[in-house]
């Protein structure tokens, strides 16, 4: 008869779960109980508390009693969620690794089937649609990507410039990424960025990796309108998106494939800044008038003969309101010059 394994050998885990929380103890449960629906023995549930103050560490603790694979790490002081989702990847053993949210969870058995058709592909990194709840409404949202359970080279999905591509469904827990993208450095945040961190990460991924594939499983449910949430609060944390957009323009600058791809990136950078100062009336009044200074120097710094072509290219609303911002920048920059 042969021996089993003896109380130190380690056990092989196939997945690495990381779920960075952050005051949500009215959401932790349902997140924690989707956990233990999808629990396998070789699988791992890394627990970030990024330092609450309600009541989530003692849920978090709790957790770590009851569920099986759960690994428990705690921020002393609250760093945001890129860095916390980093905390999680320095201690993942997983062949795979996942993300979610504190406040989303799963269907039962989600993370099995995940996995099974991402191995079966045999791809770097799989992406998948997922559904979005607010109150009590349910909508699928899908990966804006035509093609499913087809391995392709993730950098042809991120054209065209002026359509919703893979690139713009940021969202880091829609997928599932092989260990060898977080040996090359791949799956790694930008530390402290507080709001689209997701945004250079996703691009990386798309420049970088050497194949993906989409997958239209429905396991995933997305809680959005949470009043914690940064997307609900107007303050200046909101105001990273200039330090992460400004990190895509710079990186995809310096690719290989720069000339093909930046009228993407800067297509989408401005995008989202007509976005934000479209809604400039849920930001705190110091706040809106530092995003407009921000935002004005931002398309300052954007190619400007690209630029041009991009402004030309959009709808007359978002062109108008990126435009005046332009002319801000140009104004304050004729004052400090005399």
């Amino acid at each position: 008869m042969k021996a089993g394994p003896g109380p130190n050998v380690m056990r092989v885990v196939k997945l690495s779960v990381i779920v960075p929380f952050y005051n949500v103890q009215a959401y932790a449960p349902d997140t924690l109980e989707s956990l233990r629906a999808n629990t396998r023995e070789d699988f791992e549930f890394i627990l970030v508390d990024d330092c609450s103050t309600d009541g989530t560490a003692d849920l978090l603790r709790r957790a770590g009693d009851g569920i099986e694979g759960v690994v428990l790490r705690r921020h002393e002081r609250n760093a945001g969620l890129a860095t916390a989702r980093n905390t999680g990847l320095d201690a993942a053993r997983g062949q795979y690794i996942a993300f979610l949210d504190g406040d989303d969870w799963l269907a039962p058995g989600h993370y099995a089937r995940l996995l099974a058709r991402t191995e079966a592909l045999g791809c770097a990194f799989v992406r998948t649609d997922h559904v979005q709840v607010t109150g009590t409404s349910r909508t699928v949202r899908r990966v804006p990507h035509g093609l499913r359970d087809v391995v392709g080279n993730p950098r042809d999905a991120i054209l065209p410039a002026g359509r919703t591509t893979s690139v713009d469904y940021a969202f880091a827990w829609a997928g599932l990424y092989h260990r060898s993208l977080l040996d090359r450095g791949l799956l790694h945040f930008t530390d402290g960025l507080r709001t689209a961190e997701d945004r250079p990460w996703i691009w990386r991924l798309h420049r970088e990796a050497e194949s993906f594939a989409v997958l239209g499983t429905l396991g995933h449910f997305y809680r959005r309108g949470v009043a914690s949430s940064l997307t609900q609060i107007g303050d200046e944390r909101q105001l990273d998106f200039i330090k992460a957009y400004d990190q895509v323009l710079s990186e995809t600058a310096a690719d290989r494939d720069a000339d093909t791809l930046m009228p993407k990136a800067v297509r989408t950078y401005c995008a989202v800044i007509s976005h934000h100062v479209g809604s400039i009336g849920k930001f705190e009044p110091p706040v809106a008038r530092t995003l407009r200074s921000l935002a004005a120097a931002a398309l300052s710094r954007m190619p400007q003969r690209l630029l041009d072509d991009v402004l030309d290219s959009m709808d007359t609303e978002r062109a108008t309101v990126l435009r005046g911002l332009r002319r801000r920048s140009t104004t304050t920059e004729g004052a400090t010059a005399a």
